[in-house]
């Protein structure tokens, strides 16, 4: 215990999507000499467990979890929580347990106290804890950097009348076509593209308060990790600092962990599905760059009507493809296939309901990934130079996809009302077309780039250990 000088508290928002970033956060720290505390929520406690027996929740040396309580009714359902009923529970209800968990902490003999805390950008219970207890603290925030600036500006949105929309007529009548040209360092963007919180008719519409509410804490409160690195996001992350001087570009950090981290780390999975690797398997019998991968994340949810003729357009392509289909991935129902498409699929078709998907993009068999846009997913991709088809629905994934699209040049959007004929065509064109094969060689710069980013002697790592001097160095009280 004596070498353990440093004791982190990392408390992420209790979604796949958050959690896996700040995992990827805590060991690395745990690799520079941190004891950690990684607390989820029981819900997800559970869910862990129940996914992969109690070794998940075992951790390492100097790697422990706890678990405090989320505020909502029990529950032991195997799917993502309501999103805006869990923000406004742990806004609510989190403080007070995550207090006494401190407590608890500190009062053990067998522990280091705690000297700092680092949180999602969402949990700003956590910031004041760290007030309370007197200990530095930092804020990861765990979606994409562009969609944070989004964020800032949906005060100005309101203040300029154009959300909430008056009526329901927004959503076909053009107004989302409207060019916003305001908002420094994001160029060429439409209201289409600001975060999906801002599409409502009603001003107490609760996620887009929430989430103007928390972002601007973030900013005002706390250093702040964004989890990208300069090349991909400068001129934002140039505006951010001016307005917020403590910010850390620290990312892929999916990419920096395993490109720093011992085997040992491989323990500690952060997904809250069990994960098929069975399709790693079959990927080693395929050609290289000639299957199509899809995923749309742990959240979203599409209706069946989409889901089958997203399956025919798959299915026509003719190419092979893996995809990756929760069992509530479609509204209000299990997501079924109809028999006569997987009758068609046979021998070039793998369908699996989770999977470890790192190890899926870096596989050589992978030539394209059709994508919700969720900001690890993209960076995943980015990391192995996987081109992108974009599919956003909600939250910062428009965003995400109109950068991919224009900013960065990786990716093609699709259009949003699904048909077989148009997923048959985009996949042909990105696998094999001329507009494919410049999307696939912009994929294979950036991928260049982060790799230069995370290695010895870049960015990413610079600012890493800039963050852990500046930020997390105990004896050092952050003042609010």
């Amino acid at each position: 215990m004596d070498s353990i000088k440093s004791h982190a508290v990392c408390l992420p928002s209790p979604a796949q999507g958050h959690i896996n970033p700040m995992m990827q956060l805590a060991k690395l720290l745990h690799s520079r000499g941190f004891h950690i505390t990684f607390v989820n929520s029981e819900f997800n406690h559970r869910r862990f467990i129940r996914s992969r027996g109690e070794e998940a929740v075992k951790g390492l040396p100097h790697f422990r979890f706890e678990a405090i309580p989320d505020g909502l009714p029990p529950s032991d359902s195997d799917a993502t929580q309501s999103v805006p009923a869990l923000c406004n529970s742990t806004r609510k209800n989190c403080l007070a347990p995550f207090l006494e968990l401190l407590s608890k902490l500190n009062s053990s003999p067998h522990l280091p106290p705690v000297t700092c805390i680092v949180c999602d950008g969402t949990m700003n219970f956590g910031t004041k804890a760290a007030q309370l207890i007197g200990v530095p603290y930092v804020q990861l925030w765990t979606s994409s950097t562009v969609s944070f600036l989004g964020f800032l500006h949906y005060k100005e949105l309101a203040q300029r009348g154009i959300v909430p929309f008056k009526d329901e007529r927004f959503v076909s009548d053009g107004t989302l076509e409207m060019p916003i040209d305001w908002i420094p360092g994001m160029p060429n963007m439409r209201l289409k593209d600001i975060p999906s919180f801002i599409r409502t008719t009603d001003p107490d519409d609760f996620m887009f308060n929430y989430i103007m509410e928390v972002s601007q804490e973030c900013l005002n409160s706390s250093s702040i990790i964004f989890n990208t690195f300069d090349d991909l996001d400068k001129e934002v992350l140039q505006v951010i600092a001016s307005k917020s001087p403590n910010i850390y570009a620290i990312g892929p950090l999916a990419s920096l962990s395993k490109n720093s981290l011992e085997i040992q780390y491989d323990l500690l999975n952060s997904s809250l599905w069990k994960e098929d690797t069975s399709c790693i398997e079959w990927l080693n019998t395929m050609e290289p760059k000639s299957v199509v991968y899809v995923n749309y994340g742990s959240v979203t949810v599409i209706s069946n009507h989409h889901l089958k003729e997203f399956a025919w357009g798959l299915a026509n392509s003719k190419y092979p493809f893996l995809w990756v289909v929760r069992p509530d991935l479609v509204i209000g129902e299990s997501a079924i296939l109809p028999r006569e498409f997987l009758e068609e699929i046979k021998g070039r078709g793998y369908i699996i309901s989770w999977c470890p998907q790192q190890k899926v993009l870096s596989h050589s068999a992978v030539g394209v990934f059709v994508t919700h846009c969720g900001w690890n997913s993209i960076l995943e991709a980015l990391s192995e130079g996987v081109p992108l088809i974009c599919w956003p629905f909600f939250n910062d994934q428009q965003t995400n996809c109109r950068y991919v699209c224009t900013t960065w040049g990786n990716g093609m959007e699709i259009n949003p009302d699904i048909k077989r004929e148009n997923v048959e065509a985009l996949v042909k064109e990105m696998m094999e077309g001329d507009n494919g094969q410049r999307i696939r060689q912009k994929a294979l710069e950036w991928k260049k780039k982060a790799e230069a980013a995370i290695s010895l002697g870049g960015s990413v790592v610079t600012n890493f250990d800039k963050m852990i001097n500046e930020a997390l160095s105990h004896g050092r009280v952050v003042k609010s």
